[in-house]
């Protein structure tokens, strides 16, 4: 287990070492400047530096136009006109639905399978309209009831009090 230890240390301490970078002009060998490193000074820069580059190229892309090169992704405008375009094209096929309907109906008026006085637009355009669920219109017990009691006192005789008539004569 000590040397597990030995080889931790060793390679932690050559972590830590100082060396000198220098760059030097090959012709003169005039030193134009140098540096002094570690090789952990090294790695955390650089790993510091790779993650800055990613993300400031993940906030370019993100909020910028440049995520509509992207391939699959669509742009803001695109998106808006097909909302449009859908909410139009709803709207022109109920329209469509019910010129075809009013045009049947006209050619039966023509051919003579209809009478003249049941043909009428708004009919036809009503028939054209989508089938609605049917509603339940039965009443409740309590609207039952309540037709029971009004029939009750409408048959019951009405006794009104005398009023004095303003005709009469004195």
């Amino acid at each position: 287990m000590s040397g597990n230890r030995l080889k931790k240390k060793k390679f932690f301490d050559r972590l830590l070492i100082k060396n000198r970078l220098i760059i030097l002009n090959e012709d003169t060998f005039e030193e134009i400047f140098s540096f002094k490193l570690n090789i952990m000074s090294v790695f955390v820069s650089l790993t510091l530096g790779a993650i800055l580059l990613i993300s400031s190229t993940t906030v370019l892309i993100a909020f910028t136009p440049l995520r509509e090169f992207i391939p699959g992704y669509s742009s803001s405008k695109l998106k808006r006109d097909a909302t449009v375009l859908a909410l139009k094209s709803d709207s022109l096929t109920i329209a469509l639905k019910k010129n075809e309907a009013y045009i049947k109906s006209i050619q039966k008026v023509l051919n003579g399978d209809l009478e003249y006085a049941k043909f009428s637009k708004d009919s036809i355009l009503s028939s054209s309209d989508e089938t609605q669920e049917p509603v339940d219109l039965s009443p409740s017990d309590k609207e039952k009831e309540l037709r029971e009691r009004v029939n009750k006192e409408e048959n019951s005789p009405l006794v009104l009090p005398k009023v004095k008539s303003r005709n009469t004569k004195k």
